[in-house]
């Protein structure tokens, strides 16, 4: 069993930055690939980033280049950079661990970019 807590979530501005945190527990946290998902509203949620266990990460489409997915298995978090934020990032964005058919989600933290 695996608990997810994510925080960091705001209000931003068009063009400006916010770091996401996602702290779990319960379970050796090094052995799972972790992800971020986010949902928009009247949308599916959707992938996107998520980094192995062994740190390689991949980015879905529209983030690539703009947002940094990294993990510290030292303090059982996984962290989400997200730079140059545009109106169409405004989701609630979920946490993930999975490994095998075990996985795990966050509450999920909500962000909102505006001017």
């Amino acid at each position: 069993q695996v608990q997810l807590v994510e925080s960091g979530g705001g209000l931003v501005q068009p063009g400006g930055s916010l770091r996401l945190s996602c702290a779990a527990s319960g379970s050796i946290f090094s052995i799972y690939t972790m992800g971020w998902y986010r949902q928009a509203p009247g949308k599916q949620r959707e992938l996107v980033a998520f980094i192995t266990s062994g740190g390689d990460t991949n980015y879905v489409g529209p983030v690539k280049g703009r947002f940094t997915i990294s993990r510290d298995n030292a303090k059982n978090t996984v962290y989400l950079q997200m730079n140059s934020l545009k109106p169409g990032d405004t989701a609630v964005y979920y946490c993930h661990a999975v490994r095998g058919v075990y996985n795990y989600w966050g509450q999920g933290t909500q962000v909102t970019v505006s001017s």
